[in-house]
């Protein structure tokens, strides 16, 4: 009877591993479906803060500097 204990162990790992699949499928589709819809406003109003935060830290790419 020992030697089969090593198939059982293998059999319970892969069962678990299976599980634990099974278990982060459903928290990834839960938290898709309870993500929050964001609203036209709130997105034009992210993308001009971004656009500000952006002109802040732009760098000036049209001078170039002429080597020769």
């Amino acid at each position: 009877m020992p030697r089969n204990r090593s198939t059982f162990n293998k059999r319970q790992k892969e069962q678990a591993r299976q599980q634990k699949q099974r278990d982060k499928a459903e928290r990834r589709l839960q938290r898709k479906e309870d993500k929050p819809e964001t609203s036209l406003s709130e997105t034009e109003e992210l993308r001009k803060h971004a656009e500000a935060q952006a002109a802040l830290f732009k760098v000036d790419d049209d001078v170039e500097t002429d080597p020769a």
